[in-house]
């Protein structure tokens, strides 16, 4: 592996701040210092902005950095950006899983920024995005062994027990499954613009051939490489999982399936690589089909058709892309990257029928 002589120029860094997501800091600096001990100073706030759903800030205080987490503007589905939902997940689930971060504060006084927020400890650290940074290099052989931790780090939380740790709240359980199908279905009929594929074929399949599940465990939902915090010191070790708003009780192989729509490889069409978000691509990363078995070959889930969890997981990205789309498209927010999502929406209903075409014919 070679890592640039100064691990510090690889750390996630935020930017300045979008007008459209300020936030009366004095209000939260108050609040805050009324609930963490030791807090000094005026905080530097600064905003990480790549990701598309909850935003999140970097408080820097002069002896501690936090971290901010708080719902998007506009309209939102019911059950999403629930800020309580996903302090609660974490502050219950890090004592059975350590890669959660440590919650600090969570307020639901809309009087302090207008909506519910929470606070939590910064894990310092190297987040990947569409490409290695620069100053990292892997190998093949590194490469492979990154990927696979990654997906350790999948079967570690699969592997939770649920009862044991008393996480039997977080959510329904059986029944997961339909309700995916249902719901996602749901949310893409609401969401739905004049531009996008109507997506009734692809419906209609997944709610034809909804399987049992094959284990109730906790799920993460969105379990992807910018959302992993590797070690600075040693960037092949995975030190925190970020990003727990769709955690909930359900199918593990369904969260494999989540995990299976954003691993681009590196022999995918060029469409595809397009809109790529995270470094699957390079020489020597599992592909899907190796990622899946070496999965199953570790938990013992066996999936009786792959083809409708992979269907799943590309269906699902599409309705969030088209939630995310719809905001925009109704000036909800004016963020420039999210133009052209309907383009995005449309060529995953396309891979969708084209997976279900050769499941059809197999």
């Amino acid at each position: 592996m070679s890592v640039s002589s100064t691990s510090s120029g690889l750390l996630d860094r935020p930017r300045p701040l979008r007008q459209e997501d300020r936030f009366d800091v004095d209000a939260v600096d108050e609040w805050l210092k009324a609930r963490i001990d030791g807090l000094e100073g005026a905080p530097e706030v600064e905003q990480f902005s790549r990701g598309a759903s909850n935003l999140t800030y970097r408080l820097r205080y002069p002896d501690r950095d936090l971290i901010l987490r708080r719902p998007p503007p506009g309209t939102k589905a019911k059950s999403a950006h629930n800020m309580v939902r996903e302090y609660k997940v974490q502050k219950a689930l890090k004592p059975a899983y350590p890669y959660v971060p440590e919650m600090l504060a969570l307020c639901t006084d809309e009087s302090v920024i207008g909506s519910d927020f929470y606070v939590m400890e910064q894990l310092e650290g190297i987040i990947l995005r569409a490409n290695l940074p620069e100053g990292l290099a892997l190998d093949p052989e590194q490469a492979r062994r990154l990927s696979t931790a990654a997906v350790d780090r999948l079967i570690d939380l699969h592997q939770v027990d649920v009862q044991a740790a008393g996480l039997e709240k977080l959510g329904k359980g059986a029944g997961y499954n339909r309700r995916q199908i249902e719901g996602w279905s749901e949310r893409f009929k609401r969401a739905k613009t004049w531009n996008v594929l109507p997506g009734r074929s692809v419906m209609r399949w997944l709610a034809e051939r909804v399987p049992d599940e094959v284990a109730i465990r906790v799920i993460h939902g969105d379990f992807r490489f910018d959302n992993l915090v590797l070690d600075p010191d040693d960037p092949l070790k995975i030190i925190g999982v970020l990003d727990w708003e769709l955690a909930t009780l359900g199918d593990p192989l369904m969260d494999l399936g989540n995990s299976m729509a954003y691993w681009v490889q590196a022999d995918d069409e060029k469409y595809f690589k397009g809109f790529r978000r995270q470094p699957t691509h390079v020489p020597g990363m599992l592909t899907r089909t190796e990622v899946v078995e070496y999965y199953c070959d570790k938990t013992g889930f066996r999936p009786e058709n792959w083809a409708f969890y992979e269907v799943y997981g590309l269906f699902r990205l599409a309705v969030i892309a088209q939630q995310i789309y719809y905001r925009y498209h109704k000036g909800q927010t004016r963020n420039p990257q999210f133009r052209h999502f309907w383009l995005a929406v449309n060529y995953l209903m396309w891979r969708c029928r084209r997976i279900i075409g050769k499941a059809d014919r197999a």
